[in-house]
């Protein structure tokens, strides 16, 4: 059974679209207020989205700190008390050495099953993602203000507002994207017990059954088994 963590309890986090807001009305008798309202509601759903993996990552990262410093005292304890036992100056304290190991492999194993450090890691590593994109967003959505301002140099206001819609559909889907290798990620991480290896990366290879044996490897006759002959050709007659 995978190891339940308080994380498996954890609240989803917001959409990319206005994050539980009532999108803006459908009236377009105004369609540049429209747009800049547009703008707007998807620009909060990706602060928002940003700001929840930034407040999430709190409590992750004080409790990776915390298993952290247990394992290092943990593993200097162990290795410093016996060598204490050693030398005399504290004697019969190696039992304590083995419970200091003891505790700094427990402090590992939490960290590993609960997953502090790696959701820590995959909250900021979301956040600056969303950050990013949105800061991408800005400037594309500055210079097509721009654009609208000196006048319009190419196409019709029907196209401009088009090249509108489509930024910010593919911002949002973009940042949809984002949470949902976040949220992939974690479901791997909860069940498995540890942190994905392919973490906000590409596809796993296929599992390889055998453990050392690669893929796509052709076997080695038995030793017993006789090596086929090939006939041989005749070698041409020289004219």
């Amino acid at each position: 059974m995978a190891p339940r963590s308080p994380a498996s309890h954890r609240a989803p986090p917001p959409s990319a679209g206005g994050a539980g807001g009532a999108p803006p009305p459908r009236d377009w008798g105004e369609p540049t207020e429209r747009l800049e309202e547009l703008y707007r509601w998807v620009e909060r759903g990706a602060l928002r989205t940003a700001a929840w993996y930034l407040a999430d990552r709190v409590w992750k990262r004080r409790g990776a700190r915390a298993l952290r410093a247990g394992t290092a005292v943990g593993a200097v304890a162990g290795t410093a008390v016996p060598l204490l036992d050693l030398t005399g100056v504290l004697p019969g304290a190696t039992p304590f050495g083995y419970l200091a190991l003891l505790l700094a492999v427990a402090c590992v194993g939490v960290d590993r099953c609960f997953g502090m450090t790696s959701g820590w890691m995959r909250d900021v590593a979301t956040a600056q993602a969303v950050q990013r994109r949105l800061q991408a967003l800005q400037f594309e959505w500055a210079s097509e203000g721009v654009r609208e301002v000196l006048g319009p140099t190419e196409g019709t206001a029907g196209e401009a507002a088009e090249r509108c819609l489509g930024l910010l559909r593919r911002f949002s889907e973009e940042v949809t994207e984002l949470v949902r290798v976040e949220t992939g990620d974690w479901m791997v991480e909860f069940r498995t017990g540890v942190a994905p290896l392919g973490m906000q990366g590409g596809v796993p290879g296929p599992c390889r059954e055998g453990g050392g044996s690669a893929v796509g490897r052709i076997p080695s006759p038995p030793s017993g088994s006789a090596r086929p002959n090939m006939p041989r050709q005749r070698p041409p007659e020289a004219r």
